[in-house]
């Protein structure tokens, strides 16, 4: 079943959108999640129903969170799009089930059932939501496989990856034909840390929110930058979460590193690498969203919420409100996601 209109009617969707915000960075999850325990073996997330509307995400017998009907309901999203003057959502799977450490054939299984329930929730409000699938990274044969059901069947945007598939970085060889299959279908890629994954030290501290998955994102992101994945595949378009995470302090010493391990090109450099990447807005600081926008580009920074979880930015935008002169951050709201996903289309 599509998602929206078609893979091939996008555009006139895009096209079609009323007046407001276009919110990059929100997540869902399906509250009857396949339990594979038993079935596959490895470590998955399971889901279930409490009373009030909730459901429970457990890893195991832990629980991991407590979510509500707006993980699930389109009609929750529009009431409270319509609240904050979103114009449209892109819906991303809750970053804990993307599972990208754990066993190939279980990763595949869950992939299929959570894009199957993004259709599904995106279809219960047209034109209001758009969805970027999940992939079993693990298995690049099967996610080029998953990615392209995404986009050419369930017409969604691209697809949301983790930092890290089990020990191997983004930037591993292995992953090239997956990002050149991205590049091909003009497709984005949204990179989200994912909790489980954090530095050990950096959780201990409890400092895996405020630190770990910013430093977490500007790990995978700078491996990309100092490798040659962006000359292999130059149509590749990449949006990381955060603001970046702690990436845009640190370029200018990675490019140092860069000239003084073997004198790269200046077009080499990951300052100058950097202008290819895209980051939302979720910076919670106007200073950090200035920053980042030096970094990446002022036409590059797409707004993101973190809707519907508690961390989210509230009212959707409240950081553009923190800038003194706006003007040159105008298109966050709304022109530069049409722009990045305009791109993205078919």
């Amino acid at each position: 079943m599509p998602a929206t209109p078609g893979a091939g009617s996008r555009t006139a969707w895009l096209a079609a959108l009323g007046p407001g915000l276009i919110d990059m960075h929100t997540h869902a999850i399906d509250p009857d999640l396949p339990d594979l325990t038993g079935t596959y073996p490895g470590s998955f997330p399971r889901v279930r129903r409490v009373p009030g509307d909730r459901a429970e995400i457990l890893l195991g017998d832990r629980l991991y969170r407590v979510v509500d009907s707006r993980c699930w309901s389109a009609q929750a999203r529009i009431k409270d799009m319509d609240a904050e003057g979103v114009a449209a959502q892109v819906v991303s799977a809750t970053p804990v089930t993307l599972c990208h450490g754990e066993p190939a054939a279980g990763a595949v299984a869950l992939a299929r059932a959570q894009n199957d329930f993004m259709a599904r929730l995106v279809a219960g409000a047209p034109g209001r939501l758009l969805g970027l699938g999940c992939v079993p990274m693990q298995d690049p044969g099967a996610a080029i496989a998953e990615l392209r059901r995404c986009v050419t069947e369930l017409g969604f945007a691209g697809v949301e990856i983790g930092t890290r598939v089990g020990e191997l970085e983004l930037a591993d060889p292995s992953f090239v034909p997956f990002f050149q299959a991205v590049a091909e279908l003009r497709a984005l890629v949204f990179v989200h840390p994912v909790d489980r994954t954090l530095d050990p030290r950096l959780a201990a501290l409890g400092l895996g929110f405020g630190l770990g998955m910013p430093a977490e994102t500007a790990v995978a992101a700078a491996g990309l930058l100092v490798s040659d994945l962006f000359d292999q595949v130059p149509g590749l378009r990449v949006c990381l979460a955060h603001g970046g995470g702690t990436l845009p302090s640190a370029l200018p010493r990675l490019a140092r590193g860069q000239q003084l391990a073997g004198g790269a090109e200046p077009a080499r450099l990951a300052t100058a690498r950097a202008r290819r990447l895209w980051c939302d807005s979720l910076t919670y600081d106007a200073a950090g969203l200035l920053f980042a926008a030096e970094r990446f580009g002022a036409g590059h920074v797409v707004l993101g919420t973190d809707y519907p979880f508690d961390a989210r930015e509230q009212p959707a935008g409240a950081v553009l409100g923190q800038l003194e002169s706006p003007a040159g951050l105008a298109g966050v709201a709304r022109e530069n996601a049409l722009t990045l996903l305009s791109e993205a289309l078919i």
